[in-house]
Parts: structure tokens; sequence; C-alpha cells
């Protein structure tokens, strides 16, 4: 994805699931930084993604927001690992 596509992006593209759109359309958040443009799709495929980027730059809510978005609350097993 290319920085100019990243920076036209808006959350509500990215294939969110309601409840968390809902959450980030609450506090505010548009427009994904690039690391949570770049992440967030390959996240919500259900691929692995190691990603690197500058403090402040939104890694936390580039992994957290497709986790949530994927979880399911009916399923007793770990359904994430999140190595730091």
């Amino acid at each position: 994805m290319s920085q100019d596509s990243q920076a036209q992006l808006q959350f509500a593209q990215l294939g969110l699931s309601e409840p968390v759109m809902q959450a980030v359309t609450a506090i505010g958040y548009e427009t994904p930084s690039p690391i949570q443009a770049a992440t967030i799709p390959a996240m919500l495929e259900g691929r692995d993604v190691l990603g690197q980027a500058q403090t402040g730059t939104g890694k936390t809510a580039a992994f957290a927001l497709p986790v949530l978005s994927n979880l399911d609350f009916n399923q007793t097993k770990p359904q994430v690992l999140v190595l730091a």
C-alpha cells in the first residue's frame, strides 16, 4: 500500500467490526496512521504481522483493533498471541 493511498484511507474503510468501529468513532479517530493502514487489513484477513514504527505512531491500535474485531467471545481457548 502506497503512502498516498494510506493517507486517504479512513478507519471506516478498513473492515473493523461494528462494535470496534463505534469505539473508534466515539474517541474521534478518522484516519489511520501508515502502520495502522498497513497492518489492520492484513490482520483482519488472519495473516501474521510483524510491524515496526516509531513511538507514537499508533502501533498499539494497529494490532489491538483487528484483534478485538476478530475475537469470538464464545471461544474459551486462546485466540491471540502477542509477542513484544
